[in-house]
């Protein structure tokens, strides 16, 4: 089969198509043919050797966490899902250990999604079936968003009529952040380059401040009594005191990016988990149309080596997704 695999620890200039053989499912396993794959910023995180560590890979390591795709065959004991099922969902190397038992239990280890077939733990929550009304390639820019967002909205009461700031709204997980959050009727004021404004309204910002600009000063100028929460998904945490001034005294600090700020700054550091149900509520969602594509390009899987290039030099508004095999 066709996979993308890191070579070595690096950047995108690392990234190989390589053929390897088909993952075999075993006990407890499911086989899935992948139709589509969302990029996700750890994917990169892990080739580059910041947590080779705690996380060290073996090469060549098959790139990809998020997919949509259908299950081709089961190994023994699985009874949750049958060859032919429609699924999505996420999946971590078996190397992150720590990090995918972090995400929930059973860990969703996988054999890595940018590949035409992949092998996920039948039992995690971090996989469920996709409906029929759900195209695929959206699906697949779901699952470490959408779990991601999750949380946040279970650390505080987000209100309707609080009044929000979301610092990198027009990623990946700010996709399903602002969304979330308008729905529940918050005031969003997003971040956002001037060329974006459009696309994070669209996501149900009510605000949009220039992020080139003083996003301090200009937050309070507007909103001279505070804010009630900030919601970080991009900025490293030594940039985050700075914003802290923005909020109202008790309001909610939130962060969700690395590297995470340091003891003391207030700030309460999320990270993505999949309870059981969580991923089934995330494809209502999507077939409400609380959860829109956020996909802002499309790549094949022969070009996803310059999907990731592109991800890592380029201005990147919703998520990338790479089409792996037609549905």
């Amino acid at each position: 089969m066709k996979a993308l695999t890191a070579t070595r620890y690096g950047g995108a200039e690392t990234l190989r198509l390589a053929d390897l053989p088909i993952p075999e499912p075993g006990p407890g396993q499911v086989q899935v043919r992948i139709a589509a794959a969302g990029l996700n910023p750890a994917d990169l995180r892990l080739v580059s050797g910041v947590f080779k560590e705690r996380v060290p890979l073996t090469f060549p390591h098959v790139l990809g966490s998020d997919f949509a795709g259908t299950v081709t065959a089961i190994g023994a004991g699985v009874d949750r899902f049958v060859p032919g099922d429609e699924i999505f969902g996420l999946g971590l190397s078996r190397s992150a250990g720590a990090l995918a038992r972090l995400l929930c239990d059973p860990p969703p280890f996988t054999t890595g999604t940018m590949a035409e077939y992949a092998v996920f733990e039948a039992t995690t929550p971090a996989l469920a079936p996709r409906p029929s009304g759900l195209p695929a390639e959206h699906a697949a820019t779901l699952p470490m968003a959408a779990l991601t967002a999750f949380p946040l909205l279970r650390a505080w009461d987000f209100a309707p009529g609080t009044k929000v700031l979301v610092v990198g709204a027009t990623g990946g997980v700010g996709g399903a952040v602002v969304p979330l959050l308008a729905a529940r009727g918050v005031h969003v004021i997003a971040t956002a380059i001037p060329a974006d404004e459009t696309y994070v309204k669209g996501l149900g910002a009510a605000e949009t401040i220039d992020r080139s600009a003083d996003v301090g000063a200009e937050t309070l100028r507007r909103h001279p009594g505070g804010l009630d929460a900030l919601v970080n998904l991009a900025l490293p945490g030594g940039d985050l005191p700075a914003l802290t001034p923005v909020v109202r005294p008790g309001g909610g600090l939130f962060t969700v990016a690395f590297p995470s700020p340091a003891p003391g700054t207030g700030f309460e550091t999320l990270y993505a988990t999949a309870r059981p149900g969580d991923l089934e509520e995330v494809a209502e969602l999507a077939m409400r149309g609380v959860l829109a594509p956020t996909a802002g390009r499309r790549y094949r899987l022969e070009d996803a080596a310059r999907a990731y290039t592109g991800w890592e030099r380029e201005h990147v508004r919703g998520k990338l997704v790479v089409t792996v095999q037609q549905t």
